[in-house]
């Protein structure tokens, strides 16, 4: 089928094209990792990233909250027959001393600054030394309980802010948005769901950090989809009677359905993206409920289809399609965005066993870009030098650059459309009067041309590539680049692309001059 689509370069459509906001990464002490810092920087070379977001900040891992008991006056007993019995008779009598080690925080935050992204700082999860209980999630278990004394909790943020000032300057911090915890809303995540617990730790927190300047934004809940009702308008609510500081409400976003699990694998239906867009709407409109909230920025902290991090649609082309329409609709709705996550060094369900095993990232361990990643790429490209958007609807949009040209992403989702090949018949205005010869640059991800998945699949599905395979698989990874010279008919352009099942194609149209050196002709005929 042929999508006609006109456009005459006047239009200004909303188009809140936010894609390099803000990234999610795994639990923060993975980024001592080499490959962690290596797929990073592929990352931010191609994307960049403005914030990156994730758990652990305060996980024993990073190590940054310490106890000791100081023995001081204290004798050994010479009726202690055994060293346990001591040990209980110290820990009871010795005085504890809370310290705090910020090194591996500053090697992590160092090599963030290096790589021109600064951390969009998630406070949690529980010391295992300051926690009330031992609900733990994840293979590295994280503890999800509230602090044994809100005290303690408080004094740590303060110190662990005060540091990052110190360290990288008050204007550099302060730009760093504060988000108190991670989906409180479910058991593993805090424990017991504790609603009322929660408010607790958000105004013991958010007057803590204010404490120390007012100017940082702190904000919440953090919580999942499908809570909107009690959590979101309970928060706000909350928030509003309490008079508490709030700078921007967070939420995140997943989009399937409950997997079924199969070996190491969880295998979920996709939601309509109407209804997984209508969920965001629902939510916005419960914030615009609240005259002080309204136009307070809304984050989607987290979002990607599947919430498994062993998910295989995660890298298909499939994804790629879905997260491009999203990518498209998304910022209707919310300020900011984060993609989770950036790469596959990720540890939730334990250690990956293969390349491709369904991790969120837009990288696959050893460096391999998925199709998804290309979405990305192709929505960062979108925003330079873009004047205003032109066109956009469930399938195509199209920006006008500030010097007169064009450019376009369109996507197939498949299982939306029903169509395993679309093609758009885009007609586009001069750039300029008297428009002369003009190219039609496309850059195409779809299952025949990038589809590393395939390769790997087909070739084996290789546990442990060899640097020679892993390279293969980075060359199955690329978009097919095409070009073609269209002659402009009067004062108008018409365009063709062919998008194929979830496929993902971006253009760029624009006047093409030939300015080669003398003599140089490319229509040369070679033959007798």
């Amino acid at each position: 089928m042929k999508y006609s689509i006109n456009v005459n370069g006047n239009e200004k459509i909303p188009f809140n094209n936010n894609v390099n906001y803000c990234v999610g990464t795994g639990r923060m002490g993975l980024a001592l990792t080499k490959e962690y810092y290596d797929q990073l920087k592929i990352v931010q070379q191609d994307i960049g990233f403005k914030f990156i977001r994730g758990h652990g900040l305060f996980c024993d891992d990073v190590g940054i909250y310490q106890e000791y008991l100081d023995k001081t006056g204290l004798k050994e007993p010479k009726d202690f027959a055994d060293y346990k019995a001591y040990m209980e008779y110290v820990e009871q009598n010795a005085k504890k001393i809370i310290e705090y080690n910020f090194t591996y925080l500053d090697r992590v935050v160092d090599s963030y600054i290096e790589l021109n992204i600064r951390p969009f700082l998630e406070l949690g999860f529980m010391p295992y030394k300051m926690a009330s209980g031992d609900n733990t999630v994840f293979y590295w278990k994280g503890n999800t309980t509230p602090p044994a004394d809100y005290t303690k909790w408080c004094n740590m943020v303060q110190a662990t802010l005060r540091h990052l000032m110190d360290r990288y300057g008050e204007s550099e911090v302060l730009s760093w948005p504060i988000e108190v915890w991670n989906e409180p809303n479910l058991p593993g995540f805090w424990k017991d769901a504790n609603i009322d617990e929660y408010f607790k730790l958000y105004e013991l927190t958010s007057a803590a950090i204010k404490n120390v300047d007012q100017r940082f934004k702190v904000g919440g809940p953090a919580i999942c989809g499908g809570a909107d009702e009690k959590w979101m308008k309970g928060f706000l609510t909350y928030c509003h009677e309490h008079k508490l500081p709030l700078d921007f409400i967070s939420r995140h976003h997943y989009c399937t359905e409950i997997p079924e699990d199969i070996g190491h694998y969880g295998y979920p239906k996709m939601m309509e993206l109407d209804y997984t867009l209508q969920t965001l709407a629902d939510c916005r409109k419960i914030i615009e409920s609240f005259d002080e909230y309204k136009s307070l920025p809304f984050y989607i902290t987290e979002f990607n289809t599947s919430y498994i991090p062993n998910c295989p649609v995660h890298d298909t082309n499939l994804n790629a399609a879905y997260i491009a329409r999203t990518l498209a609709e998304i910022g209707d709705y919310a300020t900011g965005y984060s993609y989770w996550t950036f790469g596959d060094v990720f540890e939730e369900r334990g250690i990956p066993f293969t390349p491709f095993h369904g991790g969120f990232g837009l990288l696959a361990n050893g460096g391999i870009p998925k199709p998804t990643y290309w979405t990305f790429k192709f929505f960062k490209d979108l925003q330079a030098d873009e004047e205003s958007c032109v066109y956009r609807d469930k399938n195509i949009v199209i920006v006008k650059t500030k010097s007169g040209s064009y450019k376009g992403i369109a996507w197939n989702l498949t299982i939306e459309t029903k169509e395993d090949e679309m093609d758009f018949e885009v007609v586009l205005p001069a750039v300029h009067k008297g428009q002369g010869r003009m190219c039609l640059l496309t850059k195409s991800v779809d299952e025949e041309c990038c589809n590393p998945l395939k390769v790997w699949h087909d070739l084996g599905e290789w546990t442990h590539p060899t640097d020679a395979q892993n390279e293969l698989l980075k060359s199955a990874a690329n978009p097919l680049v095409k070009t073609s010279v269209i002659e402009a008919d009067g004062d108008k352009s018409k365009i063709s692309l062919t998008v194929k099942k979830h496929g993902v194609v971006y253009f760029e149209f624009a006047p093409a001059s030939i300015t080669s050196d003398r003599g140089y002709d490319y229509d040369f005929n070679y033959g007798k």
